[in-house]
Parts: C-alpha cells; structure tokens; sequence
C-alpha cells in the first residue's frame, strides 16, 4: 500500500465511523498533495526531515507516510482496520450480497460530503449493479435542498457520468431524490419532475412530534402518490447520543398502505438511525410490505452500512424477493418506471 492510498484508506474508513469532517478532510487532502507530488519529491522531503513542509501535511499524515515509506502498515490505519466489527451471522452476509445496489444516498449537491462521481465509484467497488443519488428537496434548507431548476442540472450531470462510466462495467447512476412529505402529506417537487426520475424516496423531516391521527393521514397521502417508491425512515428516530423519540402515527395502517399500493418500506442501516425499529420492521413485514434496505449514505465510506440493513430484516425472516433492491437493474427500473 503507497502512501497515498493509505491516507485515502483512512479518509474513507474515517467517514464510515462518521467521525468529524475536519478530520476526514485532513486525510484525503494530504492524499491529494501526494497524488500531485513526485514520488522521488516525497522521498527526499521524507529523508530530510521535511515533509511537513508540503502544504497539508501535519503531524498525523506525516506519521503515515512516513510509516508506509518504510513497508509498514500505518499504526493510525491498523487501528482503524481493527475496529470493523465483528463478523455479522451467515444470514445477513447472504442476505448482502443479494442486494444489487442501493436506493437512497447523498452527494455534495445537498448534504453529502463527496462529489457523485466518487460516491458512484464507491459503489462499483462494493460490487453494486446501480446506486440511486436521492439528494434532498428544497423544503429542507439546512441540507441546501434542490429545487427544481437543480435537480434538472443534477440530471444532466448524472447522464454525462453515467456516459463515462458505462465503458467501465454494467453499472448506473439511478437519479432521484429523497422528497420531503410536507405537513399536509404533499410533496416538496414538481410533480411533472418527480415522474421523470427513477426512485423516489419520501420522508418525513419536520414536525416530527405531531399528534399520531394528522401524522398517519399525512404518511398514507404520501405513501399513496403513484410518485413516492420508498418511505424513508419512517419513525424518524435517532438512537446515538441524545437522540430522538419515534413519531407517533398508526403504523398498522400506513403499513397496510404501503402493502396495497406497493410502496417499499425502507430499512434504514445508518448506525443512528436503525429505522423502523424491529417491532415496526416485522410488522411491515407481516403486513406483505416490500422493503429496500439502503444506507442513506451521506459519504462513500458509509455505503458499507447496508449489513446494518441487512442483519435487521435477515432477522424477519422475510423473503428476499420481497426487498427491492436484491431485484436486478431491469427489473427494478422497469418497476419504478410503471408505478409514476
């Protein structure tokens, strides 16, 4: 391993265990100083003492190229290496590489923190057939959502890559987004633009304390557009430091919603998430839902959470032809193209 991909390494597993952007940021960007630094250039500034002198090298990645430059593995890269969990039971492992791809990410359009293109690449790496880009919508501000007159431009850019790409391997960008269900059970797009798109994911992101019967009418309005493929994160909850309580709404029905209208449940495998709970998770299940199980993966390093989904819903017992994206692209495309 060079030194740069041992900085790269450590940027992405970084981003995994969702510690802090600086931190992130500070090792993918030494690795960019690298990528644009003679090697001999390195080796030189390495035996002199100097490498601190090249601009975003501090004491941290000085550490680790200095340590890759003898054929050592980085301590700071072992360190993280060794604290991937533990080896997730044979069910879930099956269970993930079933899964083609993955319904619901973000990029730096919205509130991701990696252009498309490399989130795209991280997903060809994991071995996904196709990978949905589900920036947010514009009600959500604080995420910079897209409105209209930027998700076309986000579209143009997705066919251009998807070009660039396709000489590479039998892989797609999905274009999409992750639409706001407003308070009224509306959706935060044009109408017309959200039947362009291949996947729809809508979630609830305010007024999450609503009383239960104005939450449930609104998720069943939103579960029941023909636009709307996947409900998001449907509590709503957060499970790590302070975090938040479910919202209240009558999951019988909107399961039984989902159900009849054929929109899949998601099972959402960010670590604070872990959304619906398991007794939620196994009512869809029992309610005959479709699943997807994604990772809402804000960067690459995150797209590795899907064994989060995928040893949830394993424990269900549910069939795999029932969750979405195990289905291969044609299939899966052709579904979510006849639904708008």
């Amino acid at each position: 391993m060079t030194a740069q991909e041992a900085l790269e390494r450590i940027a992405y597993l970084l981003e995994r265990g969702r510690e802090p952007s600086p931190k992130v940021r500070a090792f993918r960007r030494a690795a960019g100083v690298l990528a644009e630094t003679a090697p001999d250039q390195v080796a030189a500034l390495a035996a002199a003492g100097r490498l601190r002198s090249l601009p975003g090298i501090g004491e941290s990645t000085e550490k680790v190229i200095l340590e890759a430059l003898r054929g050592e593995v980085p301590s700071y890269l072992a360190r993280l290496e060794a604290d991937v969990r533990a080896e997730p039971a044979p069910e879930a492992i099956a269970l993930l590489e079933a899964l083609q791809g993955d319904c619901h990410s973000h990029s730096d359009w919205s509130d991701g923190g990696s252009p498309i293109e490399e989130m795209a690449r991280a997903a060809m790496a994991l071995g996904h057939r196709y990978w949905a880009l589900t920036d947010h919508s514009p009600r959500l501000t604080v995420a910079h959502g897209l409105d209209a007159d930027r998700l076309k431009a986000q579209l143009a850019v997705v066919a251009e890559i998807n070009q660039r790409l396709a000489p590479e391997g039998d892989f797609r960008i999905l274009t999409g987004i992750e639409v706001d269900i407003l308070e009224d059970g509306g959706l935060d797009q044009d109408p017309g633009l959200l039947a362009e798109l291949d996947v729809v994911v809508a979630s609830v992101h305010s007024k999450l304390r609503m009383e239960s019967a104005p939450m449930t009418r609104r998720m069943l309005k939103a579960v029941e557009s023909p636009h709307v493929d996947i409900l998001g994160h449907c509590t709503g909850r957060i499970v790590v430091g302070r975090g938040r309580p479910e919202s209240s709404f009558d999951s019988g029905a909107v399961f039984r919603a989902c159900a009849a209208s054929a929109t899949a449940v998601e099972v959402n495998s960010r670590p604070e998430r872990l959304d619906p709970p398991m007794r939620l998770l196994e009512e869809a299940v029992g309610a005959g839902c479709l699943l997807s199980i994604d990772t809402d993966a804000h960067a690459p390093g995150q797209l590795e959470w899907q064994i989060n989904g995928a040893e949830r819903a394993a424990k269900t017992g549910v069939d795999t032809g029932r969750i979405i994206n195990t289905w291969d692209r044609d299939r899966l495309v052709s579904w979510l193209h006849t639904r708008a």
